[in-house]
């Protein structure tokens, strides 16, 4: 009654108010596996009912407005293409569960839908950024709660969980530690969130705000960097070098070259020196391939072994063949106790090396659409904005070879909510909408300069 009481407001007003909702599925993909760890509340479920919601009130809204703008662009069709080979995939004979189709199709297709709802939801720069705080404010909680979990201990709830699981209290429980996990269900989702958020939060305090707002953001950036390190996963630790570069490559900027040049100089000497700590040995094992105990030798075995099914399997063995859903609806399969360990190895194996092309064209083309607005809108908010998610998109790439990432709560909603900002936030410059024919601030500024120097003759200067 309770919940139904809470819940049913915020479902009518989300059903009319997509910013609202959009802003209710961040939060409660945040807060989606503590829920679980305390009560079984089908929080997944109820995430897919509003969104179903959403989905209606935006189909109510197209037929009433007339307007399809938001859903057209690249982006847009090559995201129904991979929606539609993820729904055909029932039919896939190979598949040994539907019930498992059903489970995964949520999350590698349905789920996607998020992305048209925030595509029409941004209607200006306000709901961007209202989005984005939401989203920073989230990770901040997250970095606080997980270094509350270092510093202070975990809950009964969360020991009892931790505890309730051989398998997991052995992938948690290392280097003589407990590693945090914030809100999540493993220290890998948890810190490769901080990471790509951590990122986020220092590329954006390069753009054009007030001293208190970038003070914000680099405190931040640096709460979740300190919570990424605790939670001891490698892969995190490799995303914040690779996320500086592309963000160095993508300005070029002399005082951004010398800093970055410093910082990998400073990191280059933390990563040789040698120490005790179990947190700074862990890090280090990250770019020294003799401290990672061949955990990236397991994958390329198991990479190895896969690959004859795979290329007999053109468009896989179905959704949910591998991984948890494999284990609980076909466990006597090879492939439900096989390891993928990748984003992308998941898709070879479960759509196919014809997904798996698809799949890195559908990266591709969002890829290459953030670079392009990016390097053509003028607003310098704006662009930092773009420069800011296009590092974020990089990092979520790069992680989903040694993880799976994409796909996982809440990075899958951060990720669509991220990539419908990109096809916005172009209509809001004044510059990309007039073609290129308005001039920048600076511009503008440089030609009234040049025309008050020149004599006034009797031609009229407009």
């Amino acid at each position: 009654m309770l919940g139904g009481i809470i819940g049913i407001p915020f479902i009518v007003l989300s059903l009319f108010n997509h910013q609202f909702g959009i802003s209710i599925l961040v939060v409660v993909g945040f807060l989606v596996e503590l829920i679980k760890k305390h009560n079984n509340i089908p929080t997944g479920m109820a995430l897919d009912a509003l969104l179903v919601l959403m989905l209606f009130g935006l189909l109510v809204k197209m037929i009433r407005e007339r307007d399809y703008a938001f859903a057209k662009g690249k982006v847009s069709y090559i995201m129904l293409v991979w929606i539609f080979y993820n729904f055909i995939q029932v039919f896939n004979p190979w598949a040994p569960s539907k019930i498992a189709w059903v489970f995964t199709f949520r999350s590698m297709g349905l789920f996607l839908l998020v992305y048209y709802v925030a595509c029409h939801s941004f209607k200006s720069m306000r709901e961007v950024k209202t989005i984005i705080k939401v989203i920073l404010a989230m990770s901040v909680i997250a970095a606080l709660y997980g270094l509350k979990q270092e510093f202070i201990g975990f809950s009964d709830a969360e020991l009892a969980w931790l505890y309730s699981d051989p398998e997991r209290f052995q992938r948690i429980f290392q280097w003589s530690r407990l590693r945090i996990f914030g809100f999540f269900s493993n220290p890998t989702t948890y810190g490769t969130l901080m990471a790509y958020m951590g990122t986020f939060c220092f590329v954006m305090a390069t753009g054009p705000f007030s001293n208190f707002k970038r003070f914000l953001l680099v405190a931040g950036g640096f709460l979740m960097f300190l919570a990424m390190a605790y939670a001891g996963s490698r892969t995190p630790f490799v995303l914040v070098p690779f996320g500086l570069i592309v963000f160095t490559m993508l300005t070029l900027k002399k005082e951004i070259l010398i800093a970055m040049a410093v910082f990998f100089l400073i990191g280059t000497a933390a990563v040789l020196k040698s120490t005790s700590n179990p947190v700074i040995y862990r890090l280090q094992s990250a770019f020294i391939p003799s401290r990672s105990d061949d955990t990236m030798d397991v994958r390329f075995k198991n990479q190895k072994f896969i690959q004859p099914f795979i290329y007999r399997h053109p468009f896989g063995a179905g959704l949910g063949s591998c991984g948890d859903w494999g284990k609980r609806f076909s466990p006597d399969t090879m492939l439900a106790n096989f390891a993928h360990d990748s984003g992308f190895v998941r898709v070879a194996v479960e759509l196919g090396w014809v997904g798996l092309l698809l799949y890195s064209y559908f990266l591709f083309v969002i890829l290459q659409t953030s670079v392009y607005y990016y390097l053509r809108v003028k607003d310098p908010t704006i662009k930092v904005f773009y420069l800011s998610i296009i590092t974020i998109f990089f990092q979520l790439v790069l992680a989903s070879y040694p993880q799976e990432v994409i796909i996982q709560l809440p990075n899958s909603i951060i990720f669509l909510s991220c990539l419908a900002a990109v096809y916005r936030m172009k209509d809001f410059d004044e510059y990309y909408t007039s073609g290129g024919k308005i001039l920048p601030a600076e511009e503008d500024k440089e030609t009234d300069n040049k025309v008050l120097q020149e004599p006034v003759t009797k031609e009229i200067i407009i």
